[in-house]
């Protein structure tokens, strides 16, 4: 590394006050990367790619905030740097290649250096997160909000709205059931990722440990490149956010079931 380490904090917390019933989570919001990393040997365009951040999540995660006066938790900086919805010992948590990429900036770190920026990104990340969610006066439900790309490794994606769980499948359930035919969108459960692919650790770390609800959201980012669509986005997610909650709350013994299926 070079030049002098910068103070800015690796995580966002705003509309900390918020007194709705979600918490919502953006761990790929940003690109950024400080300058004592340089650009991590990759060119402006690869930075500005998918492989660096979720493009236009954070625009509808913090619409989401507003809408639904919910506190928005987000990171500051690449996830090339440490990927926040990935614990320490997963190799993808600071990835060497990614889909295509080389990542030089990453290539052969020690297990020092590793752990230096878990500690500089990723414990600061979860630390606050977890107070965030203990502070709530109720159990909040936990909303992670993501977008992926339309093409990934030379295959096209279908699938436009991806609704994805662990094991606690409750308000994926009824989002899916709010969401009906998803007003001309195609959606699809755990994909175009899911669980075996290593991408709910938010939810498995902060939600399932508490028993809260708890969805993540995969956006087609081709869906949201603008600040108009990022807008109406947030505003069809947030009509199914509550209306799928509101079923939960109508029937307390599907809220409050236990449906994880860990040993």
């Amino acid at each position: 590394m070079n030049g002098a380490r910068t103070a800015v904090s690796p995580v966002d917390v705003t509309n900390i006050e918020g007194t709705g019933s979600f918490v919502i989570v953006c761990e790929h919001a940003s690109n950024a990367v400080p300058p004592e990393y340089g650009d991590l040997g990759l060119n402006a365009a690869t930075l500005q790619s998918h492989i660096a951040w979720d493009p236009g999540a954070f625009s509808v995660a913090r619409h989401l905030s507003e809408l639904l006066d919910a506190p928005l938790v987000a990171q500051r900086f690449s996830r090339l740097l440490y990927d926040c919805n990935r614990p320490p010992e997963a190799p993808s948590s600071i990835p060497a290649v990614s889909e295509i990429y080389r990542i030089p900036g990453n290539e052969g770190l020690s297990a020092k250096a590793r752990g230096e920026r878990a500690e500089r990104f990723y414990l600061p990340f979860r630390a606050t997160l977890a107070q965030v969610l203990d502070a709530r006066s109720s159990p909040p439900s936990v909303v992670t909000v993501h977008s992926f790309t339309p093409i990934y490794n030379g295959v096209s994606r279908h699938v436009e709205i991806g609704i994805l769980h662990d094991d606690d499948t409750r308000l994926a359930d009824a989002v899916l059931v709010a969401a009906g035919a998803g007003g001309g969108l195609v959606l699809r459960r755990n994909q175009p990722y899911g669980p075996q692919d290593g991408v709910t650790h938010t939810l498995r770390e902060h939600a399932l440990p508490r028993r809260l609800l708890n969805v993540m959201i995969e956006i087609r980012n081709d869906l949201i490149t603008t600040a108009e669509n990022q807008t109406a986005m947030a505003e069809r997610l947030s009509g199914w956010l509550e209306g799928a909650l509101a079923a939960l709350t109508k029937n307390p013994g599907d809220k409050e079931a236990a449906v994880w299926a860990r040993p």
